[in-house]
């Protein structure tokens, strides 16, 4: 997903009479819920330096905890606010969504306005938000030791055997520091915050823009809440019948061959990399180095990278083609610490050793967990994860252990609810690079046919994630701006090309 910066019940009836299920379809607010649709809400200045520059102003939305008892604990959502400046011809309100699961929102508006053309970002108010549990919302705070609880499995059952019990120890301290409160950060009460924020602001309907994850809770508002979906726009989408294991299942083969592609492009320079003559040579200096840390961590800077984090490394700077170079300068960093030389590690690979060995409190995803985690249910045998890694370690023998690996979610408490089955006719337009690593292209095809209203907007031979805002590209820039503008959708799906 976008974020690692970024990897998992109650029977549907448990929301039966609380007047959640009528509110859900848009159509009232009964059950206890008018008081937080019809709530004032009290504009201040934001107190974050450019969105305060930007004239934004910013509230907080009182939510219920539990939908399913409204009279219960009340949290907040944090959300910012960018006036539409074209009166005349507002459309109304945009909300965003940058992924993660547990990416801060508040400030995504200021991208997404540079993004669009004047005569469309004029015509919104473009609400950012902070999504419960996460930044300045009622915040998720696990207190745990790592960054976060996606990672590789290793290179042998005993390492398999280390993280399984790493994983464990993470549930539970979400367990005993949040409490049973936790099982309610979800995407579908996320999708329900977004509702009693449009009753809020006074909107009939809500137009909308999300990368990665943030697709997945825009799928789900548009199931959850048709009647109120305007123009939503999924760029990089994850296909909702596979959100949780399957997702991450899903981005082995891909990032396989973004190394590979990777690994072609250092050969070219070996001159000034020093990686290796063939894109063979490379790759295998990147498995030997995996292996080496396997048995050794490799002592770079005061970190000592070990075989489970390595790979999410790599995972990061390989979402992007034009962070080749990034890539390559962090193996020359990593080839000459695991010789023996004493190395600093550059910007990017500090702040990423930083936030997976030493994460301050508002670094550590655990609020990703929770959403993950109490969205949809993960097989509880480490046996079935096991064999899977096993299955996939010749094809994918850098991403597969991480691809296949539990995560804290195997040990996490029943989700409260069921999960989305996404299939509706709400117009909308995915948005999909064809080498997309993780969201696989597979992914956005598939959502492209549960949304039988939507069009796909192809990007191809383009190895990004996250396309609109991220990656100049003026074809894919006009069909999204008219969509916005226009509301017009394309006739027929789009490919569009590099420039």
């Amino acid at each position: 997903m976008r974020a690692l910066a970024a990897a998992t019940a109650v029977a549907a009836g448990l929301l039966a009479g609380s007047g959640v299920a009528l509110a859900d379809q848009g159509t009232t607010q009964r059950g206890g819920l008018d008081r937080f649709y019809n709530q004032k809400l009290d504009w201040k200045a934001c107190n974050h330096k450019e969105l305060d520059a930007a004239g934004a102003q910013c509230a907080d939305v009182k939510v219920p905890l539990n939908y399913a008892q409204p009279r219960g604990r009340t949290i907040t959502v944090a959300i910012s606010r960018l006036a539409a400046s074209d009166k005349q011809n507002r459309r109304g309100i945009m909300l965003s969504n940058p992924g993660g699961p547990g990416g801060p929102g508040l400030a995504m508006t200021l991208g997404v306005r540079e993004s669009m053309t004047p005569d469309v970002s004029s015509r919104y108010d473009l609400i950012g938000m902070d999504p419960r549990g996460v930044g300045r919302s009622t915040p998720v705070d696990c207190e745990w030791p790592v960054g976060n609880m996606l990672r590789s499995a290793g290179v042998d059952r005993a390492a398999f055997d280390a993280n399984t019990q790493l994983e464990k120890d993470l549930a539970k301290r979400c367990m005993v520091k949040e409490g049973p409160d936790v099982r309610h950060i979800t995407t579908r009460n996320t999708a329900r915050d977004m509702d009693v924020i449009r009753g809020a602001l006074g909107e009939q309907k809500i137009s909308y823009f999300g990368v990665s994850y943030g697709t997945y809770l825009g799928s789900v508002y548009t199931q959850m809440f048709p009647q109120r979906s305007d123009r939503f726009v999924l760029d990089s989408a994850v296909d909702s019948k596979k959100f949780g294991v399957p997702m991450f299942q899903d981005m082995g083969k891909p990032n396989e061959a973004a190394l590979d592609d990777w690994a072609n492009w250092a050969a070219a320079r070996d001159g000034e990399y020093h990686l290796g003559k063939t894109a063979k040579q490379v790759r295998a200096g990147v498995e030997g180095l995996i292996k080496q840390s396997a048995r050794q961590p490799i002592r770079i800077g005061e970190y000592r990278l070990d075989q489970h984090v390595l790979p999410i490394v790599l995972f990061g700077p390989l979402a992007d083609s034009r962070r080749n170079a990034d890539l390559s300068e962090t193996i020359r960093q990593l080839t000459d610490a695991a010789a023996g030389k004493p190395v600093q590690p550059g910007e990017a690979l500090e702040r990423d050793l930083r936030y997976f060995y030493k994460p301050t409190p508002g670094e550590q995803s655990s609020a990703q967990a929770a959403i993950m985690c109490g969205d949809t249910r993960s097989p509880r045998d480490p046996e079935w994860y096991w064999r899977n890694i096993q299955r996939d370690r010749a094809a994918e023998p850098v991403f597969g252990a991480f691809a296949n690996n539990l995560t804290a979610c195997a040990f996490w408490p029943e989700p409260v609810e069921e999960p989305t089955k996404v299939h509706n006719s709400v117009s909308s337009l995915i948005v999909q690079a064809t080498d997309d690593t993780r969201t696989a292209y597979e992914s956005g095809v598939a959502l492209h046919k549960s949304m039988t209203g939507s069009k796909l907007l192809t990007l191809q031979d383009v190895r990004v994630h996250v396309v609109f805002g991220n990656y100049p590209n003026k074809c894919t820039e006009n069909v999204i701006n008219t969509y916005f503008r226009d509301g017009t959708l394309p006739k027929t799906d789009i490919t569009c090309h590099e420039d």
